[in-house]
């Protein structure tokens, strides 16, 4: 039987809500109508908003993101980049201090021209024919309202607006270094989230996004020798062609000076497109999965790069949906445009075909487009997932052992943990005293965070977590307990001490090998606890014949331990009472037997000096 895919998804939206736990959020639809002038860099829109407050409060105003208006000199966001600038982080090899900077923003807002700034003015917010008052505080939009929107609810706005798109300096922008046009993200005036902690009306200081749930119908209305690429699924390839019509199709042609691009998108949480004359396309359709578009701007010799993220992007995928679930939008897109790699709901800007980049970017589709986590205060569940899920997807492609995987994530927190500059996780995005500390919090302690907890609790009990994590939370916007609670679930383990110690403190963990000692023909190891954090502890000890014996230390506050990962030989010993700072370690054999013993030869264990983990017993 075939069903269309309309019905397919609302089908897959019903499974969805009633396999997850019951939390309201808001949902809302947008049609969108554009109008582009590609000799001015300005547009026109209106937009037709549905907006559904599910909450049980009653709305007296609502909130809309004009992200653009960051990109004009003595914004708020030029202000705090020129500041975080003047932080020196130390010198490099020839002696030069080392600037804080976002090397793709550094002070360039404060020397773009009134033709090269961004802006998004509304002109009018209607609710029932009824302008609404508007106060602008630079990139949000207060709309106090004439009539509340009251609980379980749904309101209907109509919004006009004007803009012009700013010279590329991060994420959105025209005329990037790699010569795209437009790249259009952040580029609609946009209703801030409403959840359970209030509204999320959060300036644009440069860092993270948090969107309502809903369906996207928009219209873009450009020269004709635009060829446009976007978040979403092209109604009328027929009438546009540029490789998107279906093969043996005639395509129309224009009669004008310029077409409508018509997108649909559903149950995504925003909208991103590009648009270049010279853009050409690839497309493969991936068996059980998603049909893969790669956009990308024509260059000499560029062709087979672009080949392979397509390739490898088609090759990884059933990997990926094995380990983190499946992709449920029919198509997505791989785009040449923006500053460096930016994820969007079923769609990524990516300034060149860099494999690794395009693999993390898809990632975020899991764990910023399904999961839709509020990325300012939990972005290390978006970005650290993300770059966890990119390197396990990497390893696998390169067909190289995965416990070596994370070695730069591990690398990039000890840097960060044994210097002065971390800041705990829980740190609102925009609120870090520095790029730096915001950049590991957020990509490699968040990446570590989830290579430890296959530590805490074996790396097959995590994969289950993960799946059972995407099958619960998908579409629900997650937070950090969500994704404990479903870990103890799977596991079986107590693990609110692990997101209290790792998310909420700057406390590391450091264990260490003591004095080994001979007491009635048995070994007796000391083991030492040193930093602050407390741990279970795996110890190795590999004995003079060639054997290995694996001795696991539980910590109390688990009840419970992870079950045995591999054929050797494993005794699980008595807990470790977090508050003792010692732990002796007892061995039924002698002690000239023993070669060499080790604490966590997996490495996944993220203690901040191995030099004390490794003993070789004379």
């Amino acid at each position: 039987m075939k069903f269309s895919s309309t019905v397919c998804f609302l089908l897959l939206c019903v499974g969805i809500v009633k396999a997850q736990p019951d939390r309201w959020q808001q949902r809302i639809k947008y049609a969108i109508n554009v109008d582009m002038n590609v000799a001015t860099n300005r547009f026109t829109g209106t937009e037709k908003i549905d907006y559904w407050n599910n909450s049980p409060d009653t709305l007296n105003r609502i909130f809309f993101h004009l992200y653009w208006n960051a990109f004009q000199p003595n914004s708020m966001m030029d202000v705090r980049s020129r500041e975080l600038g003047k932080t020196i982080l130390g010198n490099d090899k020839k002696g030069n201090p080392v600037q804080d900077w976002d090397s793709r923003v550094t002070d360039r807002i404060s020397k773009l021209q009134p033709n090269e700034i961004g802006y998004q003015n509304v002109q009018y917010v209607k609710i029932n024919g009824v302008a609404q008052k508007l106060i602008t505080h630079e990139t949000i939009l207060e709309v106090i309202l004439d009539k509340p929107i009251l609980p379980k609810s749904k309101t209907a706005l109509e919004v006009a607006f004007e803009a012009q798109v700013p010279l590329q300096v991060r994420r959105s922008g025209r005329d990037n270094a790699e010569g795209v046009r437009y790249s259009m993200s952040q580029w609609y005036p946009k209703v801030t989230e409403y959840d359970y902690q209030g509204w999320n009306a959060n300036p644009y200081i440069a860092r993270e996004f948090y969107g309502v749930w809903g369906d996207y119908d928009v219209n873009i209305n450009i020269d004709k020798t635009y060829m446009i690429a976007g978040s979403g699924t092209l109604q009328n390839a027929g009438d546009i062609g540029f490789g998107y019509e279906a093969a043996g199709t005639t395509v129309k042609k224009p009669t004008g000076n310029t077409v409508t691009w018509k997108f649909v998108a559903q149950n995504v949480h925003d909208f991103v497109w590009a648009a270049d004359p010279e853009y050409t396309i690839l497309k493969q359709q991936v068996k059980d999965g998603p049909l893969i578009y790669v956009i990308y701007k024509k260059g000499a010799g560029n062709d087979k790069d672009w080949e392979q993220v397509l390739n490898k992007a088609v090759t990884a995928y059933p990997f990926i949906a094995k380990t983190f679930g499946a992709y449920p939008y029919k198509n997505y897109s791989f785009i040449q445009g923006g500053d460096g790699g930016m994820e969007y709901p079923m769609a990524t800007l990516i300034k060149n075909a860099s494999v690794g980049t395009a693999i993390h970017e898809w990632m975020h589709s899991w764990y910023q487009g399904m999961m839709g986590s509020n990325e300012s205060l939990f972005a290390w569940m978006d970005e650290g997932f993300t770059t966890y899920a990119e390197l396990r997807t990497s390893a696998w492609l390169a067909k190289n052992d995965t416990s070596f995987a994370f070695a730069n994530a591990y690398a990039s927190y000890y840097r960060l943990a044994k210097g002065k500059l971390e800041e705990p996780m829980t740190t609102h995005s925009d609120h870090f005293n520095t790029n730096s500390a915001y950049s590991s919090a957020a990509y490699s302690k968040g990446a570590v965070f989830l290579a430890q907890l296959g530590y805490i609790v074996g790396d097959a009990v995590l994969d289950k977590i993960l799946l059972e994590y995407y099958n619960q939370w998908r579409f629900k916007h997650p937070n950090a307990n969500d994704f404990i609670r479903v870990a103890e679930k799977v596991s079986g383990i107590e693990l609110q001490w692990y997101k209290e110690y790792w998310v909420y403190t700057t406390k590391n963990i450091d264990y260490a090998l003591g004095d080994v000692n001979m007491d009635n023909g048995a070994t007796s190891i000391l083991l030492k606890r040193i930093g602050y954090m407390p741990m279970p502890v795996d110890v190795m000890v590999t004995y003079k014949d060639g054997s290995k014996e694996m001795y696991y230390i539980p910590m109390n506050l688990m009840y419970g331990a992870k079950p045995a990962e591999n054929t050797i030989p494993r005794f699980v010993q008595p807990e470790w009472k977090w508050v003792n700072p010692e732990y002796t370690l007892t061995l039924n054999r002698n002690v000239a037997d023993i070669k060499e013993i080790e604490i966590d030869p997996s490495k996944r264990l993220a203690d901040v000096n191995r030099v004390n983990n490794k003993l070789t017993v004379p």
